[in-house]
This record gives C-alpha cells, structure tokens and sequence, in this order.
C-alpha cells in the first residue's frame, strides 16, 4: 500500500495561468537518496537556510537602524562570495553556489509580496514579513535551475554536489523542465518538484452546470442531487494516532526513540493528508469534466475553524477542494464563480423563491411556509446556488467564453502544489523526459 500511495498521491501538477497561452505544472516525483546523499542534502539545506538567515538580519539591522534596503547583490557579495573565504562560513563552498543563490532570490520574493500585500497590491490574505528558518521546520527545501541538475538516460536525476538521485517515476514529463525542487518533508520522505512549460487542455463543451453546497455530513451535495459523502479521514485515523501520540509523549526528549516515535506520528499524517489530496483531485476533477459552469459558496473556512466544529472543518478541506475546482477550471477552459457568503442559500425556497428564514443546522429537512414543497436543505441550498451563480455570470461579473466559445483571459489563479489523475485523454504523455 505504501508503495501504491508514492505513486498515486505525489504525481502531482502545479500551474499559473496569467493568460490562456501558457500553462506552468509542477510534476512530484518521490525520490529515495541513499545515506550519503541524504547528508549532502541535509547540509544544502543547512546552507541555504543559513544564507536566508543572514540575509534577512542584515536587511532587518539596517531596517532598525534607518539604513536604505539592503539590495540583493550587496547580500550576494557579502553572505555568499565573501562569507564562502571566512572561517566561519568555509563550509558553504561545500553545496553548489545555485542552491545560496536561489535562496536569496526566495528571500526577493518573500519581501516582494510583503510589500505589495501593505500596499494592497496583492490579492488575498495579508503577507507577513519573512521570518527566520530554523533546522527543526516541519520541511526543508532547496531551489535549482537547469544549471545545477540533468535527467539521466538511466531514469536517475543528477543534482549538483549531491549525486545521481533514485527516482520513483509514475508518469514521463511533458517536456523539459525549467527548474527543480527538493524537498524533505517532516516523515521523512524525499520530493523532486519539476516545472515544466505545456499548453493548456481546454475539454470539449458541455450543457450542464452545477451548485454545490459543501457541508460536514455530506462533503458536498450538487444541484443535480449527486452527494459526495464525507470521508472522515482525520476522524477515521484518530485512534491509531492518539496511540502513536501517547507512545511519543513517553518517550525521553533528546533520545532516539523519541525521534522514530516522532517520525510514526508524522508519518501517520502524512497518509491522513495524501489520502484527503486524493480525495480532492478525484471529486473536483470529475466535477469539472462533467459540467461547463461550477458554481460554490464561497465560505470563511478561518473563521469556521474556531467554532466548536474546528476539527471536522478542517478534516473536510474545504478550502483546497474550492482551490482545486478554480484552477482546475481555469485550465480547463471551465467557468468557475464563487457566490458570496452572505447568500441565504439555505432560507431561501428554490421552488418559488420564497425566504423561509434561518434556520438550525440540526434541520436537514423543511417545507416552505408559501408553496408547501417540501426541500432537503443540501439540495436546496445547491440549486439556490447554481441560480445566484447564473446570475452573477448574467451579470458580467465573471469572464466566460465569448459568442465563438473561445475562452478569454481570466483573472491570475494564485499556484497550486497538486492534481493526482490521469493525463490527458487518459494516455501516458510520450514525450519528454524519462518514465517508468
């Protein structure tokens, strides 16, 4: 089984789109380093963090002190080709000069978006100020270029100063990759992050579309009367981790067997994680696939999460399924709309249009006090949102397909970390870079 979830769960895709020419995907790939590469890798991600961290106190001093913002080759020439001649920092010459250097162009864009997030440019939350890395963060990673690995003929990928990386290959990359992350995440396991350049798959146009009303006793119920039960997977694993949690508290901190207690707990989360990913990419893309419009309420999951139904909240993951629906359907060539919270979905009659008032999440059935129908509040609330969605889009507050059914450009979809799922048409993409 373990063997099954490398292969499904981290064949994962991340895109932008800022028009509908270019598509960015991200391809995960499990890797296996033996011990030597795993200590070359531990110390590139020392160095790097160490970089991060001087950097960001240098530009803090001078901040504090009301010196002009430290520029990125003044930090280049200091913490990296001056610090590689000290004693102090010899060991940084150790790890190729792409993983220091990409570390302080990460840094660039932390501070990048901090700025414009003050300043409003920035959709979204609020971005906080960078902060410093710590060896103990839950996971480690290193940025690379096409200068610093290659794809071996031999199925391996060669990364500067570490070696030949064993590879778990569960599908070919479309193209050539642009860069490349390596990450190690806290059970342990190892991640090749590729990014490579593609075309966007825009499906064949359907009739249909759909609301759908996300909720905690069925995950989400749509306006054609379709429910997706709710998996429960937190819930469903809680009792062989709070054995594993018990065990740890038990074990002597700063000892061994504290740290491979650590790594079952951790582990255990891991697969807790991956099977709700899962989850996600198989509803959201068949949701997609089957209808040309999605319409979803658009809910304050943050402040949902400090009710008393917190863990069920955040077991169900609403926020990443809604995420996957939007760039899944911008990839796509699919109308994604949001409809606003504060939309009586679930007072309002969608028979006659009737507004029955609120009511108690312990009524999942009621009948409306003006045409007698009676209405199951899930698929109730489904289509009072598939009709607010058609609104809205009647509207002209949402770009969709013009009069020829060309898409057109729609608003920037921040970059998603995943899809788990077939490859176009369901065939193994033939070109590219090696596969299994």
């Amino acid at each position: 089984m373990q063997f099954k979830w490398n292969v499904i769960f981290r064949c994962e895709r991340w895109y932008s789109i800022n028009t509908v020419i270019g598509v960015q995907l991200r391809y995960n790939y499990r890797a296996y380093p033996d011990a030597s590469q795993r200590r070359a890798l531990a110390s590139a991600f020392g160095c790097a963090r160490v970089v991060w961290n001087d950097c960001l106190r240098d530009r803090k001093e001078a901040h504090a002190a009301g010196l002009p913002y430290v520029k990125s080759a003044e930090l280049s020439r200091l913490r990296i080709t001056k610090a590689k001649r000290t004693k102090e920092r010899a060991w940084l010459a150790d790890v190729s000069a792409v993983v220091l250097q990409q570390s302080l162009r990460d840094l660039d864009a932390a501070y990048r978006n901090f700025f414009e997030s003050v300043k409003g440019k920035r959709q979204g939350s609020k971005v906080g100020p960078p902060r410093y890395k710590s060896k103990r963060d839950t996971r480690q990673s290193i940025r690379l270029n096409t200068n610093a690995f290659s794809l071996q003929e031999n199925g391996t990928v060669y990364v500067a100063k570490v070696g030949d990386l064993k590879v778990k290959w569960s599908r070919r990359l479309p193209a050539a990759p642009t860069s490349l992350t390596v990450t190690k995440d806290s059970s342990g396991r190892y991640f090749l992050s590729f990014v490579v350049d593609t075309e966007p798959s825009i499906l064949p146009e359907v009739e249909t579309e759909c609301g759908i009303d996300l909720g905690l006793s069925a995950f989400a119920v749509l306006s054609d009367g379709t429910k997706i039960d709710s998996r429960r997977f937190l819930r469903r694993a809680e009792k062989k981790l709070r054995r594993l949690q018990r065990e740890l508290s038990r074990k002597i901190k700063g000892s061994k067997n504290r740290a491979k207690a650590r790594i079952k707990v951790a582990r255990q989360h891991a697969k807790v994680t991956d099977r709700r990913r899962d989850f996600h990419h198989k509803a959201s893309t068949q949701i997609i696939r089957d209808n040309q419009a999605v319409y979803v309420e658009d809910l304050l999951v943050s402040g949902l999460g400090r009710t008393r139904l917190a863990k069920s909240v955040h077991d169900a993951g609403w926020s990443s399924f809604v995420g996957m629906l939007e760039y899944k359907a911008v990839r796509h060539g699919r109308t994604f709309v949001k409809v606003d919270r504060a939309f009586p979905s679930s007072q309002v009659c969608s028979a006659c249009g009737f507004r029955d008032g609120p009511k108690p999440l312990n009524v999942r059935e009621w009948t409306c006090s003006e045409c007698h129908t009676v209405h199951d509040r899930d698929h109730n609330a489904s289509n009072n949102v598939l009709v607010e969605g058609r609104r809205i889009v009647a509207a002209g507050r949402v770009e969709t397909s013009n009069a020829c059914g060309a898409p057109v450009r729609r608003a920037h979809v921040p970059a998603q970390r995943g899809e788990a799922g077939s490859t176009r048409k369901g065939r193994t993409t033939q070109a590219g870079f090696p596969g299994p």
